[in-house]
């Protein structure tokens, strides 16, 4: 049986990552005869290998941290200890029920959209044609990249004996010990998750600071709390030589200031950056440009270099995000069909890690604000919120950055316990243009972390000399 399509259709995406999955949704639903293509599974690395299994490992990590509390709350158990087998039994099946139970999946069949699953890598043949590693070949009017990004490795003597993060999460056992080099988002999360599950871990960082794109004062907070858990940091390190197998793991050879040091770990991960997942995609062949970091250049419609060519998600090295690859993906299927019609949305983004602590952001920096104009910066530390305290999770603060001419809020950034969830709640109210004021007028539930939102953004207005109407918000922060 012939895999190749004589018949064209109006848009094909190459893809089955959020951005491909909405994007085929939304070509569909507009009418648009639409073909789905990916490597290998539905959903892309975000249910396979991103943060669905990140966090089901994060999820058990926590129970461990939560189990070593029990007793403080009058709660006997037994010895706790982790099953690592089991654990990956759980993720497997959690991947598996988030694939088969998928919303976009149901929906993109729905709209009659045909769906090529685990068809290898697909490239362009010319600027309408693009033919698979399966000997799929496929014709369409419009073509949709999605094919997300890839590891950055190192290219020292050795790099081949080091893991990247996907291997970090395919281990079959915990290791004795973890070298992860790399401080940003994901190296954090591989040192967090695997310190909870006993791993003796290193977290080596090129510049100054680990969670370099944080607020500065977050970035110190979690370092701070990363070292009082067991995990060592070393920030400015100087730059990596080599690796060398050892009998019992691997060795990395690195220098600063013309001095050569050593260390040893059973694995070495290195999470030093995400780079556009173009390989295969002969992009010549469709007149799709690059730009200088590697990415497939797109405008303001997501449009490509060629003008039947748009493109969304990680491979446009835009916000690396699932919901910014969710509308970018929106954004191009709907100029794939209807012309550019649609600009890339620009709302706030929040952005946030499921570590011990957790850490996540929405805005401006201090320092970013700062340097745009006058600001006013209110916080809380969360040895002194009632939520906090009642959890026993009092480690942590969080932050709001407002304009002192309009109100508005800048950033907002938190660390310790829901930080997700706290910054999501500011997120809101900065799409929706909401003064400060206007946030600490709002009587959020007591006691409750989103609360400890409200209580600063009281704080912040008192120092704007503003108005309070609900008076018992000047209390809550005694």
């Amino acid at each position: 049986m012939s895999n190749t399509s004589n018949e064209k259709s109006d848009v094909l995406v190459i893809g089955g990552g959020p951005a491909g999955m909405l994007a085929a949704l939304r070509a569909g639903d507009l009418g648009a005869k639409t073909v789905l293509v990916t490597r290998d599974e539905f959903g892309g690395m975000a249910a396979n290998d991103g943060p669905v299994p990140v966090r089901t490992l994060a999820h058990a990590a926590r129970l461990l941290r939560d189990a070593r509390q029990l007793n403080r709350y009058g709660i006997e158990t037994g010895h706790t200890k982790l099953n690592y087998s089991r654990l990956l039994e759980r993720v497997h099946e959690v991947v598996k029920d988030v694939r088969s139970r998928s919303t976009f999946r149901k929906q993109i069949d729905s709209v009659g959209v045909a769906v090529h699953e685990r068809c290898g890598d697909a490239g362009f043949a010319d600027p309408h044609t693009i033919e698979a590693e399966s000997g799929l070949r496929l014709c369409a009017e419009k073509i949709i990249v999605c094919t997300g990004g890839v590891n950055r490795r190192l290219t020292v003597p050795g790099s081949e004996l080091t893991a990247t993060h996907s291997d970090a999460w395919a281990l079959t056992s915990v290791p004795e010990s973890i070298l992860v080099v790399g401080g940003g988002a994901t190296g954090a999360q591989v040192a967090s998750i695997f310190n909870a599950f006993g791993s003796k871990i290193q977290l080596f960082q090129t510049g100054p600071r680990i969670l370099p794109t944080e607020d500065e004062e977050v970035s110190a907070a979690v370092a701070e709390l990363f070292r009082a858990s067991g995990i060592t940091i070393r920030e400015n390190f100087g730059t990596v030589d080599s690796f060398e197998k050892t009998t019992n793991g691997t060795r990395m050879y690195f220098s600063k200031d013309g001095k050569q040091e050593s260390t040893d770990a059973a694995l070495v991960v290195t999470a030093i950056g995400w780079i556009a997942n173009v390989a295969g995609l002969h992009l010549d062949n469709a007149g799709v440009e690059t730009d200088a970091r590697g990415y497939i250049g797109v405008d303001e419609f997501m449009t490509t270099s060629a003008s039947h060519v748009f493109a969304a998600g990680d491979v446009t090295g835009r916000m690396m995000l699932v919901p910014q690859a969710i509308q970018d993906g929106f954004v191009a299927a709907t100029n794939a069909v209807r012309g550019a019609t649609m600009m890339a949305l620009d709302a706030p983004a929040p952005i946030g890690s499921f570590t011990d602590p957790e850490y996540a952001q929405v805005g401006m920096t201090e320092a970013q604000a700062s340097a745009n104009g006058e600001v006013v910066v209110a916080k809380i530390r969360f040895d002194s919120t009632t939520r906090t305290i009642i959890d026993g999770r009092t480690n942590g603060l969080c932050k709001l950055i407002v304009d002192s001419k309009t109100r508005q809020i800048l950033g907002c950034h938190a660390v310790g316990e829901r930080a997700v969830e706290i910054t999501q709640v500011a997120a809101v109210c900065m799409a929706a243009r909401m003064r400060v004021d206007d946030l600490a007028n709002v009587p959020l539930s007591f006691p409750t972390y989103a609360g400890v939102l409200g209580i600063v953004a009281g704080q912040a207005s008192r120092r704007l000399n503003l108005k309070v109407d609900w008076q018992a918000s000047k209390f809550l922060d005694q």
